[in-house]
Protein backbone atom coordinates (compact mmCIF):
# COMPACT_ATOMS: atom_id res chain seq x y z
CA UNK A 1 0.00 0.00 0.00
CA UNK A 2 1.39 3.36 -1.27
CA UNK A 3 2.23 5.94 1.55
CA UNK A 4 2.94 9.71 1.95
CA UNK A 5 4.08 11.75 4.39
CA UNK A 6 3.37 15.39 4.66
CA UNK A 7 5.25 17.45 6.33
CA UNK A 8 5.05 21.53 7.65
CA UNK A 9 7.88 23.26 7.61
CA UNK A 10 8.16 25.49 10.85
CA UNK A 11 8.94 23.76 13.94
CA UNK A 12 8.98 20.23 11.77
CA UNK A 13 11.68 20.24 9.16
CA UNK A 14 13.30 23.87 10.46
CA UNK A 15 12.78 26.29 13.00
CA UNK A 16 12.10 30.27 11.42
CA UNK A 17 10.19 30.96 14.36
CA UNK A 18 12.26 33.53 15.52
CA UNK A 19 12.47 35.06 12.16
CA UNK A 20 8.89 35.38 11.86
CA UNK A 21 8.46 37.01 15.46
CA UNK A 22 11.60 39.64 14.37
CA UNK A 23 9.55 40.43 11.04
CA UNK A 24 6.29 40.89 12.91
CA UNK A 25 8.14 43.04 15.81
CA UNK A 26 10.09 45.31 13.33
CA UNK A 27 6.48 46.21 11.66
CA UNK A 28 4.61 46.01 15.25
CA UNK A 29 7.14 48.43 16.75
CA UNK A 30 6.85 50.39 13.77
CA UNK A 31 3.13 50.85 13.28
CA UNK A 32 3.11 51.54 17.44
CA UNK A 33 1.09 47.79 17.77
CA UNK A 34 2.12 46.08 21.23
CA UNK A 35 3.51 42.09 20.10
CA UNK A 36 5.38 40.24 22.25
CA UNK A 37 6.62 36.65 22.35
CA UNK A 38 3.55 34.74 23.58
CA UNK A 39 1.59 37.04 20.79
CA UNK A 40 4.07 35.20 18.46
CA UNK A 41 2.92 31.89 19.58
CA UNK A 42 -0.76 32.74 18.27
CA UNK A 43 0.51 33.54 14.50
CA UNK A 44 1.85 30.00 14.62
CA UNK A 45 0.98 27.71 11.67
CA UNK A 46 -1.60 30.45 10.07
CA UNK A 47 -1.45 32.37 6.98
CA UNK A 48 0.33 35.57 6.42
CA UNK A 49 -3.25 37.56 6.11
CA UNK A 50 -4.21 35.53 9.52
CA UNK A 51 -1.14 36.95 11.20
CA UNK A 52 -1.74 39.85 10.87
CA UNK A 53 -5.04 40.08 11.64
CA UNK A 54 -3.88 38.50 14.86
CA UNK A 55 -1.55 40.91 15.28
CA UNK A 56 -3.93 43.75 14.90
CA UNK A 57 -6.04 42.47 17.59
CA UNK A 58 -8.97 44.42 16.63
CA UNK A 59 -7.79 47.27 14.89
CA UNK A 60 -9.56 48.47 11.37
CA UNK A 61 -6.88 49.08 8.41
CA UNK A 62 -7.97 49.01 4.60
CA UNK A 63 -6.60 47.07 2.66
CA UNK A 64 -4.44 48.81 0.24
CA UNK A 65 -2.52 49.17 4.06
CA UNK A 66 -2.81 45.39 4.66
CA UNK A 67 -1.09 44.57 1.85
CA UNK A 68 1.93 47.04 2.13
CA UNK A 69 2.25 46.08 5.74
CA UNK A 70 2.25 42.06 4.67
CA UNK A 71 4.44 42.94 2.00
CA UNK A 72 6.98 45.22 4.85
CA UNK A 73 7.06 42.16 7.14
CA UNK A 74 8.01 40.00 4.46
CA UNK A 75 10.55 41.91 3.02
CA UNK A 76 12.37 41.92 6.59
CA UNK A 77 11.33 38.16 7.16
CA UNK A 78 13.10 37.16 3.64
CA UNK A 79 16.34 39.39 4.67
CA UNK A 80 16.78 37.52 7.68
CA UNK A 81 16.15 33.89 5.73
CA UNK A 82 18.75 35.17 3.08
CA UNK A 83 21.98 33.45 5.26
CA UNK A 84 19.95 30.10 5.65
CA UNK A 85 21.51 27.03 5.60
CA UNK A 86 21.70 22.98 6.09
CA UNK A 87 22.82 24.00 9.35
CA UNK A 88 19.53 25.33 10.21
CA UNK A 89 17.86 21.97 10.17
CA UNK A 90 16.01 20.65 13.10
CA UNK A 91 17.84 17.39 14.95
CA UNK A 92 17.06 14.03 12.55
CA UNK A 93 14.77 16.25 9.71
CA UNK A 94 17.23 14.77 7.00
CA UNK A 95 18.05 11.06 8.06
CA UNK A 96 14.01 10.87 8.79
CA UNK A 97 13.73 11.96 5.05
CA UNK A 98 16.05 9.98 3.41
CA UNK A 99 15.13 6.88 5.27
CA UNK A 100 11.11 7.85 4.24
CA UNK A 101 12.79 7.78 0.83
CA UNK A 102 14.75 4.77 1.15
CA UNK A 103 11.34 3.28 1.94
CA UNK A 104 9.85 4.00 -0.85
CA UNK A 105 7.35 6.78 0.98
CA UNK A 106 6.25 9.83 -1.06
CA UNK A 107 6.80 13.11 0.36
CA UNK A 108 5.22 16.60 0.34
CA UNK A 109 5.90 19.77 1.99
CA UNK A 110 2.28 21.57 3.23
CA UNK A 111 3.10 25.28 4.82
CA UNK A 112 0.92 28.09 5.34
CA UNK A 113 4.33 30.26 4.53
CA UNK A 114 4.91 31.38 0.55
CA UNK A 115 8.22 31.45 1.13
CA UNK A 116 8.68 27.55 1.88
CA UNK A 117 9.71 26.74 -1.77
CA UNK A 118 12.98 28.88 -1.18
CA UNK A 119 13.74 27.82 2.55
CA UNK A 120 13.84 24.70 1.42
CA UNK A 121 16.30 25.40 -1.24
CA UNK A 122 18.05 26.87 1.20
CA UNK A 123 18.03 24.40 3.34
CA UNK A 124 19.42 22.06 0.30
CA UNK A 125 16.74 19.09 0.53
CA UNK A 126 14.53 19.93 -2.44
CA UNK A 127 15.08 16.69 -3.82
CA UNK A 128 14.17 14.84 -1.24
CA UNK A 129 10.14 16.01 -1.76
CA UNK A 130 8.06 15.15 -4.45
CA UNK A 131 5.40 17.58 -3.82
CA UNK A 132 5.84 21.11 -2.72
CA UNK A 133 2.86 22.90 -0.59
CA UNK A 134 3.08 26.07 0.29
CA UNK A 135 0.99 29.32 0.68
CA UNK A 136 -0.22 30.16 -2.84
CA UNK A 137 -1.30 26.70 -3.41
CA UNK A 138 -4.64 26.86 -1.73
CA UNK A 139 -7.21 29.62 -1.04
CA UNK A 140 -8.19 28.72 2.86
CA UNK A 141 -5.50 27.97 4.75
CA UNK A 142 -5.04 25.96 7.99
CA UNK A 143 -7.20 24.97 9.99
CA UNK A 144 -9.32 24.12 6.48
CA UNK A 145 -7.87 21.03 5.35
CA UNK A 146 -7.33 22.13 1.92
CA UNK A 147 -3.62 22.25 1.37
CA UNK A 148 -3.36 18.62 2.88
CA UNK A 149 -5.83 17.24 0.43
CA UNK A 150 -3.88 19.69 -2.21
CA UNK A 151 -0.29 17.74 -1.34
CA UNK A 152 -2.24 14.45 -1.02
CA UNK A 153 -3.28 14.84 -4.65
CA UNK A 154 -0.36 15.98 -5.85
CA UNK A 155 1.41 12.64 -4.47
CA UNK A 156 -1.49 10.81 -6.59
CA UNK A 157 -2.57 9.46 -3.03
CA UNK A 158 -6.42 9.20 -0.79
CA UNK A 159 -5.90 10.99 2.47
CA UNK A 160 -6.62 8.26 4.40
CA UNK A 161 -2.77 7.23 2.97
CA UNK A 162 -0.75 9.88 4.22
CA UNK A 163 0.33 11.19 7.64
CA UNK A 164 0.88 14.58 8.36
CA UNK A 165 3.86 15.95 10.77
CA UNK A 166 2.54 19.14 12.36
CA UNK A 167 3.56 21.75 15.59
CA UNK A 168 0.62 23.67 15.14
CA UNK A 169 -3.06 23.37 17.03
CA UNK A 170 -4.23 24.90 13.47
CA UNK A 171 -2.23 22.15 11.39
CA UNK A 172 -3.28 19.15 13.50
CA UNK A 173 -6.95 20.49 13.12
CA UNK A 174 -6.58 20.19 9.60
CA UNK A 175 -4.97 17.49 9.16
CA UNK A 176 -8.00 15.60 11.14
CA UNK A 177 -10.44 17.60 9.15
CA UNK A 178 -8.98 16.02 6.07
CA UNK A 179 -9.15 12.62 7.40
CA UNK A 180 -5.61 12.29 7.89
CA UNK A 181 -2.94 10.88 10.45
CA UNK A 182 -0.96 12.85 12.01
CA UNK A 183 2.19 12.90 14.36
CA UNK A 184 2.36 16.08 16.71
CA UNK A 185 5.73 17.49 17.52
CA UNK A 186 6.12 19.42 20.60
CA UNK A 187 3.90 19.52 23.64
CA UNK A 188 0.82 17.99 23.99
CA UNK A 189 -1.14 21.33 25.77
CA UNK A 190 -0.45 22.15 21.94
CA UNK A 191 -1.26 19.27 19.33
CA UNK A 192 -2.27 16.52 21.94
CA UNK A 193 -5.22 16.05 19.55
CA UNK A 194 -2.94 14.17 16.94
CA UNK A 195 -2.38 10.28 16.43
CA UNK A 196 0.85 10.54 17.97
CA UNK A 197 2.82 12.83 19.92
CA UNK A 198 6.71 13.34 19.87
CA UNK A 199 9.41 15.67 20.51
CA UNK A 200 10.65 15.94 16.72
CA UNK A 201 11.65 13.79 13.77
CA UNK A 202 14.80 12.65 15.70
CA UNK A 203 12.53 11.12 18.11
CA UNK A 204 10.19 9.03 15.82
CA UNK A 205 10.73 6.33 13.04
CA UNK A 206 9.19 6.13 9.88
CA UNK A 207 8.02 2.92 10.50
CA UNK A 208 6.33 3.90 13.83
CA UNK A 209 5.06 6.98 11.98
CA UNK A 210 3.89 5.14 8.43
CA UNK A 211 2.34 2.19 11.13
CA UNK A 212 -0.81 5.18 11.52
CA UNK A 213 -2.12 3.89 8.15
CA UNK A 214 -0.39 0.40 7.47
CA UNK A 215 -0.80 -2.94 8.82
CA UNK A 216 2.55 -3.92 7.53
CA UNK A 217 4.50 -1.10 9.06
CA UNK A 218 2.70 -1.84 12.40
CA UNK A 219 4.32 -5.01 12.96
CA UNK A 220 7.05 -3.50 11.68
CA UNK A 221 6.91 -1.00 14.15
CA UNK A 222 6.19 -3.60 17.32
CA UNK A 223 9.37 -5.41 16.16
Amino acid sequence: MPVGFILDLDGVITDTAEYHFRAWKKLADEEGIPFTREDNEALRGVSRRESLRRLLKGREIDEATAEAWMERKNATYRALLAEMTERDLLPGARAFLESARAAGIKIGLASASRNAPDVIRSLGIGPLFDVLGDGYSVVRSKPAPDLFVWVAGGLGLPVTSCVVFEDAEAGVEAALSAGMACVGIGPVERVGRASLVCEGLHAITVAQAAALVTDPYREAAAD
